[in-house]
């Protein structure tokens, strides 16, 4: 009973950190501190639902950890190569 109550409350306490970093995704002062904000809330989605999983004593969500962990890192990546280059995908000239 006492496992259950502290799941949820840090389920709870989860869902108000990524109300936060919504927070700072809508009025973060600059483009890095808005993915950084989105970077943080992958990470906590990937936490709550881990969460969620052992509180329903479940392995149906792995999957969706991994690929939402996959796609925070390919953002993330991205990111840092627009930042460096002012493009994503750099193309070479042909001829």
């Amino acid at each position: 009973m006492t496992f259950e109550i502290i799941m949820i409350v840090s389920l709870c306490l989860l869902t108000l950190s990524i109300l936060a970093n919504i927070y700072r995704v809508v009025k973060g002062p600059s483009s890095a501190d808005r993915i950084q904000a989105l970077d943080a809330i992958g990470i906590n989605l990937i936490a709550s639902i881990a969460v969620f999983s052992v509180l329903l004593h479940t392995h149906a969500f792995f999957d969706l950890i991994l690929l939402i962990g996959i796609l925070s890192f390919v953002g993330t990546v991205a990111f840092a190569r627009f930042t460096e280059r002012g493009m994503v995908n750099k193309q070479k000239d042909e001829g």
